[in-house]
């Protein structure tokens, strides 16, 4: 049976530690969950995003207060009745718009630092594949969340979107008139989408945020080297005294200074982005109204999305469909396809560092062909970038698995 002090103030820190084990908390999540010395600022990305989620959040909550998910009423509610009438409203959408677009750029960022590093590979899979599932969440919570302004583009990329469920040719519009509640997007599908964005998707981040720093607490943080060493050596030679000659340092408060600082530099980047230079989150196109007999010239998604867009988009529908599937999956089987013995930085591994770069530059190519017509050249680089990323995933077993341990 527990035992409790009688005289222990309420509230008090011993009162709180009887109940909630408030020092074992610390410990086990803070002062002894040890971090390698050997990183590098790229290692903050993780708390720069959960940072980043904490503003969506924030500015998400005061922009609900005045939004109305209302086909007839949203676009007027975001574009003038919150940027002009509200208090700040202008501020708080710029917040979240420019949010929502970094954060997938650090998402990348975080993803490709730990393709670099090996940081999928030996015991360390559930912390990918979890970070993977986070990726998939957020993509799916940004594009429930660009289809609430109700603009051309809200309306069109969804269309687009869901007509991708129709599965070609089995031509499962049923499906898709589920999903929509109607034969095209009207409001059950922004009501269906508001819901998502504001409740479902952001609760489901949150679960899968706790289960992904807990795949990190037991086979501790990688590091830049791939080295590996007796975290509970390191810890005691820490607590000892012998700082110096210790591998580790504990998360707080030596680790978590150093993620602050970058967080600082971070919010300073970020915060200029929202006064000086907000349009680049904001397509022009959604500032008309949606309109279900207006077709935009051009289609696309936000620059998130781009690379796997032109992946569906150079080849016929049923293998487009097929290709863009394999995109949205591959990644979730990385550490599997890395045959690899080696946990150390790509530029250690020969052919694997020529891969890698091919992979991210073969990205940024999609990315940038995303954006622009289907027409010329640009077709026929688009389809030659959308074979070489499908060719990549093929080859990275073939090339891991004759690589050398290290």
């Amino acid at each position: 049976m527990a035992h409790f002090d009688e005289n222990a103030k309420p509230f008090s820190h011993k009162w709180m530690n009887e109940r909630l084990a408030v020092d074992t908390l610390k410990r086990v999540l803070s002062t002894e969950y040890w971090i390698p010395k050997n990183i590098n600022f790229l290692w903050a990305m993780g708390m720069v995003l959960a940072a980043t989620f904490g503003v969506l959040l924030i500015s998400g909550i005061f922009l609900l207060m005045y939004y109305q998910p209302n086909t007839h009423l949203a676009f007027d509610s975001v574009n003038y009745t919150i940027m002009s009438e509200v208090g700040y409203g202008w501020l708080w959408r710029h917040v979240h718009a420019v949010g929502a677009s970094v954060v997938f750029l650090i998402i990348y960022i975080h993803m490709f630092t730990g393709i670099y590093y090996g940081s999928y590979k030996r015991g360390r899979e559930l912390i990918w594949l979890s970070g993977m599932l986070l990726f998939v969440l957020f993509s799916a919570e940004a594009f429930s969340g660009y289809m609430l302004p109700w603009g051309q583009m809200s309306y069109w990329a969804g269309m687009v979107i869901t007509n991708l469920f129709s599965g070609g040719s089995l031509h499962a519009n049923g499906l898709v008139e589920w999903i929509r509640g109607d034969y095209v997007p009207g409001q059950a599908f922004l009501n269906r989408f508001f819901m998502l964005h504001v409740l479902l998707v952001p609760l489901a981040i949150i679960g899968v945020i706790v289960l992904h720093f807990g795949t990190l607490r037991i086979p501790h943080v990688n590091n830049q080297e791939g080295e590996e060493f007796d975290f509970e050596e390191s810890a005691e030679m820490y607590k000892a005294g012998d700082v110096k000659h210790s591998k580790v340092i504990p998360f707080s408060p030596v680790f978590l200074s150093k993620d602050i600082f970058v967080m600082g530099i971070y919010f300073i980047i970020f915060f200029y982005l929202v006064f000086y230079h907000f349009e680049f989150a904001m397509d022009p196109v959604n500032f008309d109204p949606a309109n279900g007999l207006k077709t935009p010239t051009h289609i696309y998604p936000e620059w998130y999305f781009l690379w796997s867009y032109e992946i569906l988009r150079p080849f016929s529908t049923n293998v487009g469909l097929i290709a863009f599937a394999f995109a949205q999956m591959i990644f979730f089987f990385l550490p599997f396809l890395d045959r690899s013995p080696n946990v150390a930085p790509a530029k250690r591994r020969g052919l694997f560092n020529l891969w890698f770069w091919a992979l991210l530059i073969d990205m940024i190519v999609l990315t940038f062909m995303g954006k622009l017509p289907p027409e010329g050249i640009w077709s026929t680089v688009g389809f030659v970038a959308a074979l070489t990323f499908i060719g990549l995933w093929i080859l990275l077993p073939i090339i891991t698995i004759k690589e050398k341990k290290l």
